[in-house]
């Protein structure tokens, strides 16, 4: 395979185009310290990931907020530390304030120019409107867990995508998914026979941070430590 195989790109947004750790830490941090936590952040993200997936489960029409304030009550039980309702309420609202990584708005301006864009994300579409005014780009298509009613890996979140990316005219196997978590998004996607960019957004630091280890063995077909050098393969391709 080579880049200029496929017509379309499918991306994951939060871990590859918006830094939800970072926006994830600011908020778990500014709670954990109001609380008189002393910890790392590194423990509060890794108590997340342990959380967050199965919070999904439990309930997977719930909207990513409720989400995310669901996890936060399980992190604080797990780490005996306070959760208050405006604390639930802060973070399932800080979706709007999370960053775009510094490369992300241009590299997708370039891939743009050649590719189809799509968004296959676990998050609701309030929520991502916002996080899209940060991205500076009109997606061909927008798939979000609200859409579905369910949240990756669930291989339906995939077969939505792949009916949705039909429907814009791409042929069966023109399409390509770019994603930074192995767990939610290279093992799934794989495993209905979608080849994936590894956008290793944590390559410098080791670990796996807010997303949890996956369930399987994978090796995506390409990595990049950044969209701006995948924009730059696929420019050069």
């Amino acid at each position: 395979m080579d880049l200029h195989e496929f017509d379309a790109l499918s991306f994951d947004c939060y871990g590859t185009l918006i830094d939800w750790e970072r926006g994830l830490s600011v908020e778990l941090e500014r709670w954990a310290k109001a609380h008189g936590w002393t910890g790392s952040t590194a423990e509060l993200l890794d108590s997340y990931s342990r959380h967050e997936s199965s919070v999904q489960d439990a309930d997977p029409s719930a909207r990513y907020p409720d989400v995310l304030a669901s996890t936060l009550r399980a992190v604080g039980i797990q780490l005996g530390i306070e959760v208050t309702d405006d604390d639930e309420r802060r973070l399932g609202a800080s979706v709007p304030d999370w960053p775009a990584f510094p490369d992300s708005a241009e590299a997708l301006a370039r891939l743009a120019k050649r590719y189809r864009l799509v968004i296959l994300s676990n998050i609701d579409r309030a929520s991502f409107a916002a996080s899209n005014l940060r991205l500076g780009v009109t997606f061909d298509a927008i798939v979000t867990a609200e859409d579905v009613g369910s949240y990756k890996p669930d291989p339906r979140n995939f077969q939505a995508l792949l009916a949705r990316v039909a429907e814009l005219g791409v042929a069966q196997g023109r399409l390509l998914h770019v994603a930074q978590s192995l767990f939610h998004d290279h093992v799934p996607a794989q495993a209905i026979g979608l080849p994936t960019v590894w956008i290793n957004r944590r390559a410098a630091q080791g670990g796996w941070g807010a997303t949890p280890e996956p369930r399987a063995p994978i090796t995506p077909n390409w990595e990049f430590p950044t969209m701006g050098a995948f924009a730059d393969a696929c420019g050069s391709a």
